[in-house]
C-alpha cells in the first residue's frame, strides 16, 4: 500500500432499480391520486419543456423524438393513477351490493349457509363465508352450528321460511 493512503472502503451496495419505481418514487407506496398527480406533473414538465425548446430553436424539431418516448412512462404513471382512483371508488359500491345481495336472499331463505349464500347470490363462497362472518361478529346475523356447519340468519327467524 503506498505511504499515505487508506484503504479503499466498500460503500453501500447499489440502489437496484425496481420495477415499480418511477423517478426514484416508489410507485406502490403511492396513493392513486398521487400517481395521478405525479404523471400528469411530469407529463407537463416534458410537453412545455419541447414548446419551448421548439419556440426558440426549432432547428431542434428532431428532439421531439426523443422527448415523445420520454412522455410514455409519465402518461402511464398517469393511467395508474387514474385506473386506482375508480377502482377505489367501485370497489366501495361492489362491496355494499354483495351484503345487499346475501341480505336480500337471507330474508327470502331465512336461514343460510355460505354455500347457499354463494348459490342464492353473485358472491364465491368464500366472500359469502367473509361477509356473514363479518355480519355476525357485528351482531348483525344469528349463528347456529347444524350438521359441524354454521348457518346464519336474521335475529327471530330460526326455522327456514322461504325453502
Amino acid at each position: 500500500m503506498a505511504k499515505g493512503r487508506k484503504p479503499a472502503r466498500p460503500g453501500p451496495p447499489p440502489h437496484p432499480t425496481r420495477s415499480d419505481e418511477f423517478l426514484g418514487l416508489d410507485l406502490e407506496g403511492m396513493s392513486p391520486r398521487a400517481q395521478a398527480v405525479t404523471g400528469l406533473t411530469v407529463g407537463g414538465v416534458i410537453l412545455a419543456g419541447v414548446a419551448l425548446i421548439l419556440a426558440l430553436h426549432p432547428e431542434f424539431f428532431w428532439l421531439i423524438f426523443v422527448f415523445g418516448w420520454v412522455i410514455f412512462p409519465a402518461l402511464g404513471l398517469f393511467a395508474r393513477g387514474v385506473a386506482g382512483l375508480t377502482d377505489a371508488r367501485s370497489g366501495g359500491r361492489a362491496a355494499e351490493s354483495g351484503e345487499r345481495e346475501l341480505l336480500e336472499a337471507l330474508r327470502r331463505r331465512g336461514e343460510l349457509t355460505p354455500v347457499e349464500a354463494a348459490m342464492e347470490t353473485s358472491l364465491t363462497v368464500r366472500e359469502a363465508e367473509r361477509l356473514l362472518k363479518e355480519l355476525a361478529e357485528g351482531g348483525h346475523l344469528d349463528v347456529r352450528v347444524r350438521g359441524g356447519g354454521l348457518s346464519y340468519s336474521l335475529w327471530g327467524r330460526g326455522s327456514r321460511e322461504g325453502g
